[in-house]
């Protein structure tokens, strides 16, 4: 049974940063993406970014540049970068593991505000 851990998150201002990390325990496959997706209140659930072992990462078209996605691969975690942020970026954040029975975080919040 996977099972992921999500660290970091909270408040900032607009043009803060912060970093989101996630650890999986359990049977973790290198060729299975990890990454992150988020919801804001009243919103459908989005891809923030993914990325595959030894592969390339995808980003949402909102944050590319800003965000960055990195995973090690030996430890099964996966952290998030947020650079640059925006009001927008609010939402709750959840990691995930997976394509097919996508395994979810609990979520962390991110708050974006002056």
């Amino acid at each position: 049974q996977v099972q992921l851990t999500e660290s970091g998150g909270g408040s900032v201002q607009p043009g803060g940063s912060l970093r989101l990390s996630c650890e999986a325990s359990g049977s973790i496959f290198t060729f299975d993406p990890m990454g992150w997706y988020r919801q804001a209140p009243g919103n459908e659930r989005e891809l923030v970014a993914g990325l595959r072992c030894g592969g390339s990462p995808t980003y949402a078209d909102s944050v590319k540049g800003r965000f960055t996605i990195t995973r090690d691969c030996a430890k099964n975690t996966v952290s998030l970068h947020m650079n640059s942020l925006k009001p927008e970026d609010t939402a709750v954040y959840y990691c995930y593991y997976g394509t097919i029975g996508t395994k979810w975080g609990k979520g962390t919040q991110v708050t974006v505000s002056s």
